[in-house]
């Protein structure tokens, strides 16, 4: 073996330090890459809810190829930042953000909702009436940025905040103070303090997440916004009025403040199936995005990759919303068929695209008829629940952001409905129309219209109507189990299987509705006794009770149980079987 002099050791030695030196600089260089996006920078952001390792690092994962450049991490995660004082939370938290980093997402946030219950804050703060914060005592302002501080402290990493400052709580608007004399002043001075600590301190992001209940409630948050003294601080506003309804009217209020502001949407489907049954719908994301995302002062979006537990949908079938949702900001000229193409031609293979797509493109009508009734959503966060659950028939319903509440249902029927008058006065149960059984407060002065009243309503004429819907959306569901099965030969055989199950689920998911609607809706008109108990109403409830019965032992031995989130698919079952016996005994 030649020995090599010193002389060229030495330059070799110096050679490979320059180059290792050379490749830490640049990995170097592109971690600390990450902080709070620049002024003017569109944001493409993801949010994980689960508390799901292996599901949360699968997101992170598939971001580069999304072009994501801000995450945040919510819910199970960190709903409140205190959470952060908990050191396995702490931990998990602290490396997903690094993960996140490593993975080239410039900017991560934490969501965070102030004030936190009152019980989290010291005693001798709370001594306005009825154990409320004192608002006027300095101190516990003073209090409230050094817990920040030392909130902050714990996750260093973490570039902002998601702040969420209405419906916390310790809501602002209900603690005392003579110095700020309305709920716009008491919000804004929460938000200023926790910005004086966030922006102004530490030079991180924060970006005010903003929904209401009611228009009062827009009302003022908007006071409350033109009182923030940081005008580095953005806005957050869902791609809804409210919650994450399909039949919802588009926001109405983003875009109207002059501050930067992100659109969050929903592409976990947390009202809509939670991806466990068919939640495929580029032309409802395209639309949404085509009219929020170009509005003033929108800079991007956010969008929910999972509804808890193993929900994620990246790698699954509803992951085509969060591919529609990119190419429409990209793209304002693309089209539903080239998502739909771009998408199963990547996930499924070329060959796919015919079947796939044609599945596919039934979700959102399959949906719309089964976890929605006449155009209002009357599944409790995807479960089947159609009473007690009270905010189905008032706090949910889209007629209360429309004006005038008119609805056009297809499905077979093919005619408009009065969101009052006709849909809920119908499907709403007499104990939930009284006043204060079902948030009538947030609909204010309709109680007074004549539309809603407390008799039962429900009659063969919109027994009819629902048996129509919930028929519609069985063969549309039956269509798409028809169409994967017909392209199997241009499956992989694991895509095959993983497509098979999530339309057979559908497909017993809308039996199971159609059935249960069936037996309830029809039971409450055998109810109202004399005329209405006619023989065929009886043979369509005992029709309905047998299928119910029958619908909801396939769901129970189903071989191949979902991935677990918020909504378990299999406690349907249990909870049709539920109303069959309560059904079932009008009939006696």
């Amino acid at each position: 073996m030649m020995r090599m002099t010193r002389p060229a050791a030495v330059f070799r030695f110096a050679l490979c330090l320059v180059v290792f030196c050379g490749l830490a600089a640049r990995l170097d260089s592109a971690y600390a890459q990450h902080g709070p996006l620049k002024p003017g920078q569109a944001v493409k952001g993801w949010n994980i809810l689960s508390a799901s390792q292996e599901d949360d690092l699968a997101v992170i994962a598939a971001a580069r190829k999304y072009g994501i450049n801000h995450l945040q991490l919510s819910h199970d995660l960190v709903h409140n930042l205190r959470e952060m004082k908990d050191e396995k939370r702490r931990g998990q938290v602290s490396q997903l953000i690094d993960k996140a980093h490593a993975a080239g997402i410039t900017e991560v946030v934490l969501w965070d909702h102030c004030l936190y219950g009152l019980d989290y804050y010291p005693k001798q703060f709370r001594t306005g009436p009825g154990g409320t914060l004192d608002l006027d005592n300095p101190e516990f302002w003073s209090w409230l940025k050094q817990d920040y501080r030392t909130m902050l402290g714990l996750v260093p990493a973490a570039d902002g905040l998601v702040l969420t400052f209405i419906e916390t709580g310790g809501r602002a608007e209900r603690q005392f103070s003579k110095r700020l004399k309305t709920n716009e002043e008491k919000l804004a001075a929460v938000v200023n303090a926790v910005c004086d600590v966030v922006i102004k301190e530490r030079q991180k992001a924060i970006y005010a997440r903003t929904f209401a209940y009611t228009k009062t409630e827009y009302a003022d948050i908007v006071k409350a916004l033109a009182l923030i003294e940081h005008p580095e601080m953005r806005l957050m506003m869902k791609e809804t009025p409210h919650d994450f309804f399909l039949t919802h009217p588009d926001d109405f209020f983003a875009g109207q403040i002059a501050r930067t502001t992100i659109m969050e949407f929903d592409a976990a489907g947390e009202f809509n199936g939670q991806g466990l049954i068919a939640n495929t719908w580029p032309e409802y994301i395209l639309r949404r995005g085509r009219n929020l995302l170009r509005r003033n002062h929108v800079a991007g979006y956010v969008a929910r990759t999972d509804r808890y537990g193993r929900t994620r949908i990246i790698g699954r079938p509803s992951e085509i919303n969060l591919w529609a949702l990119k190419r429409g900001f990209e793209d304002r000229d693309i089209t539903a068929e080239q998502v739909y193409d771009e998408f199963i031609a990547d996930r499924y293979g070329p060959g796919a695209v015919t079947g796939v797509k044609r599945a596919f493109k039934n979700a959102y009508d399959i949906v719309t008829c089964t976890l929605y009734t006449l155009a209002t959503n009357i599944a409790n966060h995807s479960r089947l629940d159609y009473d007690p659950y009270a905010s189905s028939y008032a706090r949910h319903v889209s007629g209360k952001w429309l004006d005038p509440p008119i609805a056009f249902v297809g499905h077979g029927i093919g005619r408009e409905f009065h969101y009052w008058r006709d849909v809920v006065a119908h499907l709403a149960p007499p104990a939930l129309k009284s006043p204060g059984s079902a948030r009538w407060d947030e609909v204010p002065g309709l109680t007074e219209t004549g539309w809603i009243r407390p008799e039962e309503e429900m009659n063969q004429q919109f027994l009819s109507y629902i048996l129509t819907e919930k028929d519609y959306g069985v063969r549309l569901a039956q269509d798409s189990l028809e169409a994967i099965e017909q392209a199997r030969g241009s499956l992989r055989p694991d895509d095959y299987t993983d497509l098979q199950h999530y339309f057979a689920r559908t497909l017993l998911t809308a039996r199971l509705h159609r059935m249960t609607a069936g037996a309830y809706f029809g039971g409450r008109v055998y109810a109202r006794g004399g005329a209405y108990q006619t023989p065929e109403l009886a043979a369509t409830i005992r029709e309905c009770l047998k299928g119910l019965k029958e619908t909801a032992e396939a769901i129970k031995n189903y071989p191949v149980k979902p991935f677990p989130g918020q909504w378990n698919w299999v406690v349907d079952a249990d909870q049709a079987l539920k109303y069959h016996d309560q059904v079932a005994d009008t009939l006696h």
